[in-house]
């Protein structure tokens, strides 16, 4: 007896491929809009229930085709009522998903690849390795199941921020983005929807292609030899490659917009005044806001956080320059949710080395 085919998994589908896979079934297009508002407006993943669609069209929805998000694995609660969900996915790997609520929003920060590839030295999640890309299906996937966990309060900010570099998943990212921005599944402005990057230049000139969002880029260091020493990919996009493709994504808003420089904090590493002043000079030209990070530790790491002392040095001299900046208060820290620290299940060695070097290439070509 031959095996039945796999069911399509919509999950993740954004409205224009949604309106496709219809118009292939025979139904009119319109069925992407009122299957859309099902799924994460009202967050229904049955077919039977989706009263709207026809009868017919429900029985052969559930035949061939599926709403199936990733199963979480274990939910731990900080004191500060930050939520971390271990998410499994298919094959035996799994991600993490950090909620974070505050009083005026509630943030998600959410995963795009099983590990990192990059191996940023101060990142817990970089020193696990990597795996795979994750789907689109997986991605939205995190948003989905917060948004289900979280009863009345609403995720109001969405941060590319967990495990991995969204900008060498843009395949999968991308769909992200556009069920993100879309008014009939989460409809969150462009403010609200922050990718950040650890440089991949080309991948931040593809952003044009996407719905208007937030950028954040790691930069950690103001010069190109300390940079390469904590983020390896400034070996092959140099900071001043990397700031010249940041005014091109400005300058393609058309609004006005500013960039966020995400700068990890590390004792005697890079949070010297001398530093600070360089790094002054470096965006001075560039409507920024500086985002200070306290280094968060992880077993096996030779990092130690700056003191309060000197970050509130270094903000004064950026400050003092002109520039945005603030030390980001850190959240979660007690169930290893904060910022650098997100570590799931995956490969490492060899096969990271690898893919970076095969995932770039594509870049490049693309």
């Amino acid at each position: 007896m031959a095996e039945a085919a796999p069911k399509t998994n919509l999950l993740g589908m954004s409205r224009a491929s949604l309106e496709r896979y219809f118009s292939a079934l025979g139904e009119r297009p319109f069925r992407a809009r009122q299957l859309l508002q099902w799924i994460y407006q009202r967050g229904i993943t049955d077919f039977a229930l989706m009263t709207d669609l026809s009868g017919a069209l429900r029985e052969r929805l559930t035949e061939i085709a599926e709403i199936r998000p990733p199963e979480i694995l274990s939910e731990q609660v900080s004191a500060d009522g930050t939520i971390k969900w271990l998410l499994t996915l298919p094959g035996g790997s799994a991600v993490e998903t950090v909620f974070i609520p505050e009083p005026e929003r509630a943030t998600l920060c959410i995963s795009s690849q099983v590990g990192c590839m990059l191996n940023c030295t101060f990142c817990s999640t970089a020193m696990q390795g990597f795996s795979r890309n994750l789907s689109a299906a997986e991605i939205i996937g995190q948003v989905w199941l917060a948004d289900q966990r979280t009863g009345d309060r609403r995720i109001s900010n969405v941060v590319f921020m967990g495990m991995g570099e969204p900008l060498l998943n843009l395949d999968q990212v991308g769909p992200s983005l556009d069920l993100l921005r879309d008014d009939l599944a989460y409809g969150l402005a462009a403010r609200r929807v922050t990718v950040s990057t650890s440089g991949v230049v080309p991948g931040i000139d593809a952003l044009h292609e996407f719905p208007p969002i937030a950028l954040a880029v790691s930069l950690h260091a103001p010069d190109d030899e300390l940079r390469a020493r904590l983020v390896p990919l400034n070996r092959k996009y140099p900071i001043a490659e990397l700031l010249a493709a940041c005014k091109r994504y400005l300058k393609g808003c058309g609004t006005k917009q500013s960039i966020t420089f995400e700068y990890t904090m590390i004792d005697g590493v890079n949070d010297a005044p001398e530093l600070a002043r360089r790094l002054r000079r470096l965006l001075a030209d560039i409507p920024s806001k500086i985002n200070l990070i306290p280094f968060n530790p992880f077993p096996g790491t030779p990092f130690r956080c700056s003191t309060s002392e000197n970050m509130l040095r270094f903000q004064e001299i950026l400050r003092d320059g002109g520039l945005i900046a603030t030390v980001r208060r850190t959240r979660g820290d007690d169930i290893d949710a904060a910022c650098g620290q997100l570590a799931g299940k995956v490969l490492s060695g060899n096969q990271r080395r690898s893919l970076v070097q095969q995932q770039l290439a594509r870049q490049a070509l693309a």
